[in-house]
């Protein structure tokens, strides 16, 4: 199990990593991970979701994504509760107390879901969620220690050097947990080490000093982990460009609760785009070529936002001056005239006027769809594919303008100018196809382009290459096999 010293400090990239490595060596891998907080989720062939980096983790590991890879996933909708998600389907909406209390009761399905993949695996690699230094939430804990002692797992802690404290935050991690969670670590690796690791030989002793701990590796940072999609929205944070400098500009307001912000990732992957998110407090820039609504996981909350901010009028002055305008999934349902979420799926019960580019309304409702897809757009007739990830129906008159044609109906809908487009869709921009001939509609003439998919193999092999060089992977291998005698793979 891969644990960290906090959030966002590698553990996801850990375990992709060594998912791909392991893969290439011949083992039957998969990847876990107990709970997981976030609305960057991905869509299982069966019609369920889980948590993006474990989507990804899947691929390294060259299986198929599946709902036990992820049986408790939650996606925050107000600042104290968020939708809780079980073994890939919607249980309820729960605060911050509730989930608490709730805790304990969820142990039985991760294990359960835990079982199957040890029964098919040779390893099973577990990440963590936050940090188990968390020791005030420690009780029913199901996504740190308390799983690790629950399933018998061997723990690896690691730590992100380049935000520094990292030798307080391993400490102090040893510090905080009781003496049977000390004993399941098995070490510590630092990730993102920039410079001459021999630098950190005196760290490594002082850490063994107070910890007894060896590490087990000291990783420099990857920077083609930036063309792998992010599970965390803390990335649009350290990804924003502030400007297009002659590149196709594409801008996109930084949501609150931001949902799938995965579409973007091809986009930023072309070097003659320029993806500027725009954080609350700015204005959106007026020389944008699109202004891109993303999902959002409170869509009337994040409407209100979107006024507060006067995002509403850039984005009514862009339109007026000919910019195109793309909502995808809750943006889509924002550009319409009216939303409507009666029964507070959402949030708390209401409706609002939308910002009316689109002759289109939404009714917040029904059943979750969740589905891959496929199909070909109208615009270029390219081949596209995705997945939807939605709750209630968008209808109105520019949904006789539809954006595609999937295997079973059409979708989306477009402006009678053709400026205006939205669509229900997520992971578009993936098909390489349909993503030059927009890109190219936005500035004719443009010549780059790269095949996104074939780089996110690339980096994945890159990341498998890059920790077999600084962590000894049988070592790594020995201690998930001697740990886990007598309880399975």
């Amino acid at each position: 199990m891969v644990q960290g010293t906090g959030s966002d400090v590698g553990k996801s990239l850990i375990v992709a990593g060594l998912a791909r490595a392991f893969a290439q060596d011949g083992l039957a891998v998969r990847p876990f991970k107990p709970q997981n907080m976030s609305n960057n989720a991905a869509v299982t062939a069966d019609g369920r979701e889980i948590g993006r980096a474990q989507a990804l983790q899947a691929r390294a590991a060259f299986v198929v994504p599946e709902s036990d890879m992820n049986p408790v996933l939650l996606k925050p909708q107000t600042d104290v509760g968020a939708q809780v998600v079980v073994h890939g389907r919607v249980t309820g909406n729960a605060t911050a107390r509730d989930y608490h209390d709730l805790k304990p009761r969820l142990l039985a399905p991760v294990l359960e879901s835990f079982q199957r993949l040890r029964n098919i695996a040779d390893l099973v690699l577990v990440e963590g969620a936050g940090s188990p230094a968390e020791v005030n939430l420690r009780a029913g804990d199901i996504a740190n220690m308390g799983f690790a002692e629950a399933a018998g797992v061997p723990v690896i802690l690691v730590a992100d050097v380049s935000r520094g404290g990292a030798l307080a935050a391993i400490v102090g991690t040893w510090v905080l947990l009781n003496d049977r969670e000390r004993a399941r670590l098995a070490g510590y690796v630092i990730n993102r080490f920039r410079g001459d690791p021999r630098l950190f030989d005196a760290a490594i002793d002082i850490i063994g000093g107070h910890t007894g701990l060896p590490c087990l590796g000291v990783v420099p940072d990857f920077p083609a982990a930036a063309k792998l999609p992010a599970e965390d929205a803390v990335a649009l944070e350290h990804g924003a460009d502030p400007m297009a400098n002659g590149r196709i500009h594409i801008v996109v307001p930084r949501l609150s609760r931001i949902a799938n912000f995965d579409d973007l990732d091809p986009l930023r992957a072309e070097p003659d785009v320029a993806v500027t998110v725009v954080a609350p407090g700015n204005p959106l820039p007026l020389d944008a070529d699109l202004i891109l609504l993303p999902g959002s996981k409170a869509t009337l909350a994040d409407l209100a936002c979107l006024r507060q901010q006067g995002w509403d009028v850039d984005i009514a002055a862009a339109a007026r001056q000919g910019v195109r305008v793309l909502g995808v999934c809750a943006g889509y349902q924002m550009l319409g005239r009216r939303i409507s979420d009666p029964n507070g799926l959402e949030g708390q019960p209401g409706a609002a006027a939308g910002l009316g580019l689109l002759d289109v309304t939404t009714i917040i409702g029904g059943d979750k769809t969740l589905a891959p897809v496929s199909g070909s757009d109208r615009l270029f007739d390219m081949v596209v594919q995705g997945y939807e990830m939605h709750v209630g129906e968008t209808s109105g008159g520019d949904c006789a303008r539809p954006l595609l044609d999937l295997a079973d109906r059409s979708e989306g809908a477009r402006s009678s100018d053709g400026r205006v487009l939205g669509t229900n869709v997520h992971g578009l921009f993936a098909a390489d196809g349909f993503r030059r001939a927009f890109l190219e509609s936005l500035r004719p003439g443009r010549r780059t382009a790269i095949d996104y998919e074939a780089g996110v193999e690339a980096a994945l092999n890159g990341l498998a290459d890059h920790l077999r060089r600084h962590l000894d992977l049988p070592h790594l291998l020995a201690l998930a096999q001697d740990r886990s005698a007598g309880q399975g793979s």
